[in-house]
């Protein structure tokens, strides 16, 4: 008796639909760019319980006639290539023919649609893949998809749905980067009846840019306008001051489709090069465009990935463009001061110098060594270590603090060690209930994406047993009162924006024990000495000295090790005077 044998059609068209409908957001995607296709110019999105209960997308796009509306139900059904040679000059967003099929196997869906007010339009209801009822109806020129209990027929699938709050979040993100893709369109979204997204149709695509990457990066917008051949880019991208510590902010189109590519990605960092170090990203939004035959979008089954037909041209260019906007950026901000007769003495003609507007100042000296430096003659040096006795011998590229030990050398990252030190003290502020906040004299304005904001909400009153003092200032912004005063001179927008950026993408806005722990790493890493910044030997022990207080001195927040050691007998036989 033979072991194989044909799924069930149900079966197959299950997982089928477990390759493009991941989640909710994955609906919401799909019925977009259906509408898209369809050239329409309003949608609006209705969803209740994250998307879980209720997904309702209505257009006015072009509608379908009864026999297709039937027809767009059978997998592989569409009106977007017909030949061989069509799969390879793709034009649309959609092509395959499984969007509506894979969602009605796994819901309660109905679609209504018509491409003729003057006559009926086509109802049908379908559960679980299978046409229910199929009924004449007034409707106007468009298509209305009602999407309801999602996976109720997948039990395993929808266990493993997330939260309300997570799910929505999920559908906002995509609804913004379908959104920021097709400026001239109103998108409306509402959520339990409440509205939550609001795109007006615009003619400037950068006031659609600034609606998604939030109000306060208006003036630092630098624009990329590129024309290769066949190639071209518009776009674009903030100062490397804008840098996150996620991809969040990084949006790339290729023909108007949103897609995580990894070439257009290293291209885009190649170009930020030596102004970023690794780890952060900058915010940008580049839009590419190409001739439908050199790009596959064939590639994978949510259409999310590209393949170019010449990917170094693709690569070079990019980067090329991108480090020449931000060279010319800077260049800008250097200005000319010319000195004066009286200043310059008996020179004769004036003499040009340079300034630059945006030069590098040292820290607070009040944040970055909280102790009085009169108290280190009371204070001996690693008194408690180990590695007794230890001497500052100086400091390496003003970023590791050099140390002789009884063992041999000692090399301490001055801004890991500093986050550590920072970090414990503030958990030990909130278990002690210690105050210690310094209030703004100007509270600053943030505003955030929909999925950062809800993570805020949850985190404004834990995080004020840290002195980080919040309030909502309508919908998605915020206003900040006061900050540690451990954290004096820090940028709080860009604390918060990290904070809230990073716990959205790693998930740790679901516990928040995890989010506030998260939240202190990154306030340690805010208020840190950095890299590259001298000090003196008092300093640096007093450093040293704060550190050893620690509970966990080895360790920085994130992992990283504080300090390495070289035995005095490794160095000797690096220099062959051992063997």
């Amino acid at each position: 008796m033979s072991n194989i044998k044909i799924l069930p059609e149900i079966l197959s068209n299950k997982i089928a639909a477990g390759e493009v409908i991941e989640r909710p957001a994955s609906v919401v995607k799909e019925l977009l760019e259906n509408a898209l296709d369809a050239e329409s110019s309003r949608l609006l999105i209705e969803v209740k319980n994250g998307g879980k209960s209720l997904i309702r997308v209505s257009d006015d796009g072009a509608g379908m006639e009864h026999d297709d509306a039937l027809l767009s139900l059978e997998r592989y059904a569409t009106s977007k290539i017909f030949l061989d040679k069509d799969l390879f000059s793709i034009r649309t967003l959609g092509f395959r023919g499984e969007a509506l099929p894979s969602i009605a196997a796994v819901s309660r869906m109905i679609l209504s649609t018509n491409d003729d007010p003057n006559r009926p339009g086509t109802e049908i209801l379908v559960e679980g893949g299978k046409i229910k009822q199929v009924n004449l109806t007034g409707a106007p020129r468009g298509t209305m998809v009602t999407v309801k209990d999602l996976f109720f027929n997948v039990p395993a699938r929808r266990k493993y749905m997330k939260g309300d709050r997570t799910e929505m979040g999920h559908i906002v993100d995509t609804l913004d980067r379908i959104a920021l893709g097709r400026p001239g369109i109103v998108f409306d979204l509402t959520a339990d009846n409440r509205s939550v997204k609001r795109y007006s149709a615009t003619d400037q695509p950068s006031l659609r840019a600034v609606d998604i990457l939030g109000k306060t990066v208006t003036d630092k917008m630098l624009e990329i306008r590129l024309k290769n051949g066949d190639l071209s880019v518009r776009g674009w991208i903030l100062s490397p001051d804008e840098a996150r510590s996620t991809t969040r902010g990084i949006y790339i189109y290729v023909n108007d489709r949103f897609v995580r590519d990894r070439v257009v990605l290293h291209a885009l960092l190649e170009g930020y090069k030596g102004a970023l170090v690794k780890g952060v990203f900058p915010l940008a939004i580049l839009m590419i465009h190409l001739p439908p035959d050199q790009v596959d979008v064939n590639v994978h089954p949510t259409k999310n990935e590209v393949r170019f037909l010449k990917q170094r041209d693709v690569h070079d260019a990019i980067s090329a463009e991108v480090s020449r906007v931000l060279e010319r950026s800077r260049r800008f901000r250097w200005t000319p001061v010319r000195k004066t007769e009286s200043e310059i003495g008996s020179v004769a003609e004036p003499v040009s110098t340079f300034i630059r507007e945006e030069k590098y100042d040292p820290l607070p000296e009040d944040r970055v060594l909280p102790h009085d430096l009169n108290s280190m003659e009371q204070r001996p040096l690693w008194k408690s270590h180990p590695l007794e006795p230890l001497r500052v011998i100086g400091q390496l590229r003003n970023t590791y603090i050099l140390c002789e030990t009884k063992e041999g050398l000692l090399l301490i990252d001055q801004h890991a060690a500093h986050e550590r030190i920072i970090y414990e003290r503030m958990k030990k502020m909130e278990e002690s209930g210690e105050k210690s906040g310094q209030r703004l004299l100007i509270p600053e304005t943030i505003d955030l994406g929909y999925r950062e904001a809800r993570v805020l909400e949850r985190l404004i009153s834990p995080l004020s047993g840290f002195q980080l003092e919040i309030e909502p200032f309508g919908e998605n912004t915020f206003v900040i009162k006061t900050v540690p005063s451990i954290l004096t001179g820090v940028n709080p927008v860009h604390l918060i924006s990290e904070m809230t950026g990073k716990a959205a993408e790693t998930g740790f806005a679901d516990t928040v024990e995890a989010a506030i722990d998260h939240c202190l790493s990154v306030m340690a890493c805010h208020g840190a000495i950095r890299a590259h910044q001298m000090l003196s030997p008092e300093q640096m022990e007093v450093l040293i000295n704060d550190l050893m207080e620690c509970v966990n001195p080895a360790h920085c927040p994130h992992g990283r090790p504080v300090f390495i050691e070289w035995n005095i007998l490794s160095l000797e036989k690096a220099f062959q005077r051992k063997i």
